[in-house]
Order: C-alpha cells, then structure tokens, then sequence
C-alpha cells in the first residue's frame, strides 16, 4: 500500500536541505572559482540512508566531476569531507585520528539505533555553537603528536585525477587525447589500496590507507641529541618566503632563552641558538616532525660544531650546505712543494746563466731591417770591463737600445714591429 504525502511528512523533516557543501581543499579544487550543481534531496547518504542535497562540480582542468556522497548531518558528527570522508583538520583518515586521540567512537550499524543516535547527535550540533566537533571528538585532546608528524599541511590535487581508462587497457580507446580517463596503466590488483570502501573509512575499520598511514608512523626516525654538551644550535629548513623571524622567535620561546636567530634566506633555512642545552633539547623534541608555521612543515635538525663540521667536509668531501662535491676530472694534481730558500744562495731572478761574468752591461739585438743604425756611442752591443777604466755615460732612456730580451712581451717581433714597419716604408 502506498503511503500518502501527509503520512509521511515525519520523514520529510529529517531530510537534508543545504546551501554549500562541507569540503576540504583538495576536493574543493585549486581553482577560487569553481562552477556547482545542486540537486535537492537527489541522493541518499551512504551512511544513514537518507536523502540530502547532492552538489557536483570539476575541481580543477584534467579532474573528474566530484560530488557529496555522505549528509552534512554525518560529516558534522566525524568532522570529514562530504566527498573523501577524511578528516577537515588533519587530512588524515578517521581510523588515523582515532588512534592518535585515543578515542573510540561506536556508531550504531542497524537501522533503528543509526536513527536514534543520529537524532541525539543532530540535537547536539543545533546547540553546539558549530566551531568544534560534537561526541567524543569534541572532548578529545587538541593535537596528538602523532597527527602533528602525519598530518597533511598542502592540498592533495593528484587525488582529483580521473580514472583510468579500461577500453585504453584493452587496447580498444579510439579517443586519443580526447580522451577524459587517463591512459596509464592501472595498479596491481593484489595492492591493498585497490581495495577500499566507504564504509570501512567512515566507521574507521579495515582502512587499508589508515594502515600504511599507521606503519609508516611507527617507523618514523627520531632526532637524537649530539654527544657534544656545547652544541645548542637547531637548524630549521624549508622556511620559504613566509615564515620570518617572528614565526620563529614567537614558537621558539617557549622553550627557554633564545641567544640569537639567524635566516638564511638564499638557502630557506635558520639557524637558532638557545642559552641553555635543556632549552635546546625540549625545543628539538617537541618540534622534530611536527613544526608547522604559517601553513609549512619545516624541518628540524641539530645544529653541528664548527670543528667537526670542517673534519667532516674534509674527510667525506662535502660542502658546507652538506652537498657532496664530486671530483672534476682532468685536473692536475698537487703542486710539488716550492723548494726551501737558502740565504747563502745567489739572487738569479731572470734565470741568467751563472758562468757569464757580471762585467757584462749591455748586452742588444742587432737593430730591425729598414732602421737606421744608432748614431755613435749608441751602437752596437760593446762590452765593458768593470776595472780601473771609468765606463762611458749611458744614452738618455729615450735613445737607449732594447736589453736582453727576458719576457715574451719585450719581443719586437712578437708585438708586429716589422709588420708596422713595413706597412710604413710602403706607405
């Protein structure tokens, strides 16, 4: 027997009217402005079954269609995405959460108790002021430092892909790059994440994501102090052009007195130094793989002495960033030493030859063809004994013949004199 439109006006209430869905960033799309259909009471929720208000819309260029799958009423009570179901704070799916915060929150499974409960909750919500989650959520601990090491700090765009394309599997896509599924070639089906269902990630049981989320976190490393006391340096990478020196000053204080901060901005990174070694030490503990300023997880190591950070460098061949510094083939090789000075030995700077006598002066090459010979008393090379004799006058600087040649560029030769000349003489 059919039920009439009044006697089933009890029902009615309880569906879902709404204006805008509840959306995380990733679903939502990086483009601000985004194009949404909404259908009144056009599906039933995947969890409670009733019918809400279904909005549907494309992320982003080369992204599938999206659309809400569970009822505002649900989302609220887990506080997840309509479409993704994982969690609006953390990014992170429900089972994750949970075993951070310790908590276990049982929703009814049957029909009758699922309707109770989401009754009790739906009156809960309507005096809660909307800001924080309601149940158990609501009473758990803020932060857990688990959800602070895992959490997702970016939107996830990748995961608005579209599907992959199963005539294109088979060979048999005639599309081409028309085409809107992807062409690639699909996972292996024994991958525990082929297998995930929506159920499973709302309850929070049997999440396949969740359990490699969970393993990955129990073999996170850890940030263990240096053996040297004098070290109370930290090193914060990955700052980026929005973290300033107040981010850091304003997280950083907490932990003790901070003796200095120092950017480098070229590298994106810091470097602060505590007063104390304690201060030092709780700041690294409390901070290693769960800092988060302005939006970026930023990276948290120790800082290292000067000393063994040269024997370091030296030893293993690394830069001062810790770059390894690959050695450049076809290079000579060491320079011998110079050898030792003896100050008995004779000054020889132009490397003469030590039989010439020291009474040789003046020592000229014959003059270049096409110049007249010097005058007298400027000739050709002479030889001057230095004994009793008193040795001639030497000509002004102007008029005085080229000496030995010592250096490629006293060379006439080499500097086109007899080319000039030449080009001279023909003129």
């Amino acid at each position: 027997m059919a039920t009439s439109l009044g006697a089933n006006t009890y029902n009615r209430q309880n569906w879902e009217d709404a204006d805008f869905p509840i959306l995380c960033q990733t679903c939502l799309g990086e483009n601000p402005y985004i194009r949404m259909t909404k259908e009144k009471y056009g599906k039933e929720c995947k969890i409670c079954a009733r019918p809400f208000t279904v909005f549907r819309w494309c992320p982003g260029t080369r992204m599938r269609f999206k659309k809400t799958e569970v009822c505002q009423t649900c989302s609220k009570m887990k506080n997840v995405c309509q479409t993704c179901l994982l969690d609006l704070e953390y990014g992170l799916p429900i089972q994750v959460r949970d075993t951070g915060l310790a908590i276990k929150d049982d929703v009814p499974k049957s029909d009758v108790n699922k309707e109770y409960y989401t009754q009790n909750m739906e009156r809960e919500i309507a005096n809660s002021d909307g800001t924080r989650p309601v149940g158990l959520l609501g009473k758990a601990p803020s932060s857990s430092d688990m959800l602070l090491k895992l959490a997702r700090t970016t939107p996830y765009y990748k995961r608005n892909r579209p599907h992959i394309c199963s005539f294109w599997v088979k060979g048999e896509c005639k599309r081409g790059e028309e085409c809107p599924y992807r062409h690639e070639k699909p996972t292996d089906p024994d991958d525990p994440l082929a297998d995930q269902n929506i159920k499973d990630r709302y309850y929070g049981i049997n999440d396949p994501v969740a359990d490699k989320l969970l393993k990955r976190a129990s073999t996170m490393p850890r940030l263990d102090p240096p053996e040297d006391k004098s070290i109370t340096t930290l090193y914060i990478g990955g700052l980026g052009d929005t973290v300033t020196d107040a981010d850091l000053k304003n997280h950083f204080y907490q932990f003790g007195e901070i003796r200095t901060i120092t950017i480098v901005q070229r590298q994106q990174c810091a470097f602060i130094q505590f007063a104390t070694r304690q201060s030092a030490e709780m700041a690294a503990e409390k901070s290693f793989n769960k800092l988060i300023i302005n939006g970026r997880r930023l990276t948290v190591k120790w800082g290292r002495s000067q000393a063994a950070r040269g024997k370091e460098a030296i030893k293993d061949g690394v830069g001062e960033m810790g770059t390894r510094l690959d050695p450049v083939p076809g290079l000579p090789g060491a320079l011998p030493p110079p050898p030792a000075l003896d100050e008995d030995a004779p000054t020889n700077y132009f490397n003469l030859d030590p039989s010439t006598s020291p009474a040789v002066m003046n020592i000229s090459l014959p003059p270049p063809p096409g110049i007249n010979p010097p005058p007298p008393g400027f000739g050709p090379p002479m030889f001057h004994p230095m004994g009793h004799m008193v040795p001639p006058m030497p000509p002004p600087m102007s008029m005085r013949p080229p000496g030995h040649i010592h250096y490629p560029s006293q060379d006439p030769q080499r500097m086109g004199a007899h080319a000039a000349h030449g080009a001279r003489h023909g003129d």
